[in-house]
């Protein structure tokens, strides 16, 4: 895998394919996978070519957000996105294993515990910077800080 070949919204698609996702559940399910994929399929920090799609995730009061994303889902508030019913893209085996890994290991979770996960880990906290717990912020995950968080479980 070099560079990325898919899109936020074809990877969104192949999870709300296994069932109906809230919005923010989506979001930190898309984060968690962007993330797993950056750390295992590249080799070090200053080589971070291979990503599971370009957009970057804002560091946004309730964790990591896409942008496009929350654009298109927004008007579903708490609400579930209904389960996605056409195709989805052919991904290589090894995303695939890593994006079921994901779905297996955060799928169970609800949309607030993620939430919550998410705020414990460095990337989203460096991200905020000095922004208080609720206000507005998009400042961009840096790439470099999501590899250094989870190369560190895996080591």
């Amino acid at each position: 895998m070099t560079d990325s070949k898919f899109t936020a919204q074809q990877i969104a698609n192949w999870y709300l394919k296994k069932g109906s996702l809230s919005p923010k559940k989506l979001q930190k399910i898309l984060y968690y996978a962007y993330s797993w994929v950056l750390t295992l399929t590249n080799d070090d920090v200053d080589h971070l070519d291979n990503k599971l799609f370009d957009d970057t995730f804002e560091a946004w009061a309730h964790g990591p957000v896409l942008h496009d994303i929350y654009s298109k889902y927004k008007s579903y508030g708490y609400n579930d996105i209904p389960e996605y019913n056409g195709e989805v893209v052919g991904l290589p085996d090894d995303v695939e294993d890593i994006l079921n890994q994901v779905w297996d290991e955060y799928g169970t979770f609800t949309a607030d515990q993620l939430e919550n996960l998410s705020h414990r880990e460095a990337p989203w906290i460096k991200a905020r910077g000095d922004a208080t717990p609720l206000s507005a912020s998009t400042s961009a995950i840096s790439d470099k800080d999501i590899f250094k968080c989870y190369i560190e479980r895996v080591a």
